[in-house]
C-alpha cells in the first residue's frame, strides 16, 4: 500500500465523524481506532506464519511468543465488526480487554474516549467507521511500518491543522524538528529525552536521524524517555512510536514542571539529548513548588510565577547529561523560515556580523548575564541600492521641487518690492 492511498483513506475516516463529533476531538477516536485495527491484522499475520510453521495447530498459533501483543478472546477488531447494537460498548470493552492482557506496554493507550456514549456516537455511526477500516488491510504485509508511521503522522498533522495547532503540545512543524535534531546529532547508544513530548515527532526524528546516518537504531533499545501531560496526547505519542516499529521506550503522563517523571537515584535522571518545544507562557506552572525545588532545578534564578518558559528551560539544562549532554528547545519563532541560514550558522561556529556572535562566559558574566541580543549583535547597516531608473526619477522630483521653491521665492521678493 502506498503512502498516498492510507492517507486519504485515514483522513476520510475522519469525514465520517464530521458533525457529531468536533474537529478538535477526532484524534481522540480516529488514533485509537486505527492502532486497534492495526494490532489485530499484524496477530491475524502472527496467526498464520505459526499455523505455516505447526502444520496447522490452532492451539500452537495461540502461544503468547507467538504475538508481540496478546489479543483475548472476544477482544479482536472482528469480534467488535460483527456487532450489529452497542457497538461503542463492545469497542470499549475490547480496548480495555487488549490494555489489561498487555500491562507493560498497552496500559491507558486507547485513551479515555466515551465509545459508548451514543448522543455522539451512534451505533449506525461507529458501524461506518468501523467497515470504512476494514476495507484496508493495516498487517505488516500490506502496511510497511514505514508506510503506517508516515500516514500516522500526516493524520496529526492535519488534525493539527484543522484545530489551528501548529505548535504547542500536540504538532510541532516538520522544519523545526528537523533543526533540532541536526543540531543535536544524536549518535548510536545514546539516551534521548523530550519532558514535554506531545505526540512523540521529536524522538522519533532523532530515531530517524541515526537511521540515516547509518546508525544501528537497535542501540536506541531502551533509551527513548518522554513526558507528556495530556492524556489523549500521551496515548497518541505511544501509538505513534508503536506504528513506527518502535520496540522500547519510556513514555510517561504526567506534569514534569511539578512530578517528573525520570530519576537516577534520589536525582533527575540525565541524558544525552535533551529536546523540546514545550507549552508557552504557562501561568500555572507550579512556582509553589519550584520554591523549594527538590530537585534544584531554580539554580539559575526562580521563574516568574506567571510565565513558566524559564522553568522548562532550567529543568532541560538540569536534565543534560556531564559531559556529552546537550540540548534544543523552542523559544523564538525564526527558525520557521529560516531552517538552513539557521543551521549552517550554528555548524560554522562564528562571528556572522548583524547575525550571530560567539561570547565567551567572562562577557556574559560582565553583562550580568543578560542575554538580550542588542548587547551582543549589533545591527548590520544595510544600503538601499536604487536602480537607474529610480534615481533618474528622484532626481527629476527633487528638480522639479527646486524649481516650484525657486519660483514662489521669486513670486515673494517681488511682493516685496512692490510694497516697498
Amino acid at each position: 500500500m502506498d503512502i498516498s492511498t492510507l492517507s486519504n483513506h485515514l483522513w476520510e475516516s475522519a469525514n465520517i465523524l464530521r458533525g457529531p463529533v468536533d474537529a478538535a476531538d477526532f484524534k481522540t477516536y480516529i488514533f485509537p481506532l486505527l492502532f486497534f485495527k492495526r494490532i489485530s491484522d499484524v496477530y491475524d499475520e502472527e496467526v498464520s506464519t505459526a499455523l505455516s510453521e505447526s502444520g496447522g495447530d490452532a492451539e500452537y498459533a495461540q502461544f503468547p511468543e507467538h504475538h508481540r501483543f496478546q489479543i483475548p478472546e472476544g477482544c479482536h477488531w472482528n469480534d467488535v465488526r460483527a456487532r450489529t447494537n452497542n457497538v461503542g460498548y463492545a469497542l470499549q470493552q475490547a480496548m480495555r480487554g487488549i490494555e489489561q492482557a498487555n500491562p507493560d506496554t498497552l496500559h491507558g493507550i486507547f485513551g479515555d474516549a466515551q465509545w459508548s456514549n451514543k448522543e455522539r456516537l451512534s451505533d449506525a455511526l461507529l458501524r461506518d467507521l468501523i467497515e470504512h477500516f476494514s476495507k484496508l488491510s493495516l498487517g505488516n504485509r500490506e502496511a510497511e511500518t514505514d508506510v503506517l508511521g508516515q500516514a500516522y503522522e500526516y493524520l496529526i498533522k492535519k488534525f493539527a491543522d484543522a484545530t489551528n495547532k501548529k505548535a504547542g503540545e500536540f504538532y510541532t512543524p516538520r522544519p523545526v524538528v528537523s533543526l533540532m535534531i541536526r543540531m543535536l546529532a544524536p549518535q548510536e547508544g545514546e539516551t534521548i529525552y523530550d519532558p514535554a513530548c506531545g505526540t512523540g515527532g521529536m524522538l522519533l526524528e532523532a530515531v530517524q536521524y541515526v537511521k540515516r546516518h547509518n546508525g544501528n537504531v537497535k542501540t536506541l533499545l531502551g533509551k527513548l524517555f518522554g513526558q507528556e501531560k495530556n492524556l489523549t496526547t500521551s496515548a497518541i505519542a505511544r501509538m505513534n512510536l508503536f506504528l513506527h516499529g518502535a520496540e522500547d521506550f519510556h513514555i510517561e503522563r504526567g506534569d514534569t514542571l511539578r512530578q517528573p517523571a525520570f530519576y537516577a537515584g534520589d536525582s533527575l535522571a540525565q541524558f544525552d539529548c535533551v529536546i523540546a518545544n514545550p507549552p508557552f507562557s504557562l501561568q500555572k506552572w507550579g512556582a509553589e513548588v519550584w520554591e523549594s525545588d527538590p530537585f534544584g532545578r531554580n539554580f539559575a534564578g526562580m521563574p516568574p510565577a506567571t510565565n513558566g518558559d524559564y522553568a522548562w528551560v532550567q529543568h532541560m539544562i538540569k536534565t543534560m547529561a556531564a559531559p556529552s549532554g546537550r540540548m534544543a528547545v523552542v523559544l523564538p519563532h525564526g527558525v520557521l523560515f529560516r531552517m538552513a541560514r539557521i543551521y549552517q550558522w550554528y555548524a560554522d561556529y562564528r562571528d556572522v556580523p548583524g547575525i550571530a556572535k560567539v561570547v565567551p562566559m567572562n562577557e556574559i558574566a560582565t553583562n550580568d548575564y543578560n542575554l538580550n541580543i542588542p548587547r551582543y549583535v549589533e545591527p548590520k547597516a544595510e544600503e538601499k541600492s536604487v536602480s537607474v531608473e529610480e534615481a533618474m526619477a528622484q532626481l527629476q522630483k527633487s528638480a522639479e521641487q527646486a524649481f516650484a521653491a525657486e519660483d514662489k521665492l521669486l513670486e515673494l521678493l517681488k511682493r516685496m518690492k512692490d510694497e516697498l
